[in-house]
């Protein structure tokens, strides 16, 4: 589907289409059935794209890429934006691919309106960067859920606050913090950090200090999730695909071509996905709950 896609929107003639088709199946097709198969096609990626989402999705990754789009005759950067959530079989599925001018709130807000009607429900965490824009929808539109700032991309910023010769000592052992066991041990070594570095780097300590919070947030789930919560690395895979297939179209003739094609490897990549072995053990997650109620109690 994705490759199909691919000939489409790089302008591949119906004639060349047809002859790669044969040679794949085996059999003529006419230019008619080519025709009937790009028109399947669109279709088909509609039909995914708006889905009902009837399960509940305890956690939800989101991510944004841009691809270069010609509109009116020019050039410009335009945001793909990708939710991913894991049910509660442990398995993930692409929920929604959508293309915008730009990460603005109002469209990470729309994205994830147009996600709750279809039913999107249950996200008890949802995991990003830490764009304003999108953490002001998260918190507008999906509120009863708690936010992990993606750890990677926080210590990519900590590098702004760092002069240019620096050791790797210092971003190395914040590092570290991420792989504790708990929230306890992760704050006694964040206290020790702070201690050790803030008179050598005080602009970077500060900063630190008031904004790690929210990528320790992955610590109130079961210790076998961590790995795969901390951060929005998981989406990784998926646009390096992505990024493999458009850096061959390099600039899209529309918004319209760049989201089909990212759409058809969305939907190759979810069925692959549901076809794997489960992500995760949600049962470690149902057993975490149930003893902190007991706790609670």
């Amino acid at each position: 589907m994705a490759t199909l896609a691919e000939m489409y929107v790089q302008g591949v003639s119906t004639r060349k289409v047809k002859a790669i088709t044969e040679e794949l199946c085996g059999h003529a097709f006419s230019a008619s059935s080519i025709s009937a198969i790009n028109k399947r096609l669109d279709e088909s990626l509609k039909a995914f794209a708006e889905r009902p989402l009837q399960e509940p999705f305890a956690y939800l990754i989101l991510d944004a890429r841009y691809e270069k789009v010609r509109e009116a005759g020019i050039v410009m950067s335009q945001a793909v934006l990708i939710a991913v959530g894991i049910d509660w079989d442990g398995r993930r599925q692409i929920l929604a691919v959508e293309m915008a001018n730009r990460e603005s709130r109002s469209a990470w807000r729309d994205f994830l309106v147009g996600l709750k009607a279809r039913g999107l429900k249950g996200v008890e965490l949802v995991v990003s960067d830490d764009h304003a824009g999108l953490v002001a929808a998260i918190g507008e539109v999906i509120p009863e859920a708690a936010w992990q700032r993606c750890y990677v991309h926080f210590l990519r910023n900590a590098l702004d606050h760092l002069p240019r010769k620096h050791g790797d000592d210092c971003l190395q052992e914040l590092r570290w913090l991420y792989d504790r066991r708990d929230l306890a041990e992760a704050k006694a070594d964040l206290a020790a950090w702070l201690s050790k570095w803030s008179a050598r780097y005080p602009r970077l300590t500060t900063w630190g200090e008031e904004t790690i919070e929210y990528t320790l947030t992955f610590f109130r789930l079961p210790r076998q999730h961590h790995k795969h919560l901390k951060s929005t690395n998981m989406l990784e895979r998926l646009n390096e695909e992505i990024r493999r297939r458009t850096y061959v179209v390099r600039i899209f003739p529309n918004s319209q071509s760049c989201l089909r094609l990212v759409r058809a490897l969305a939907v190759e990549t979810n069925e692959n996905w549901m076809e794997a072995n489960r992500y995760i053990n949600m049962d470690d997650l149902r057993e975490h709950k149930k003893l902190a109620l007991r706790q609670a109690a």
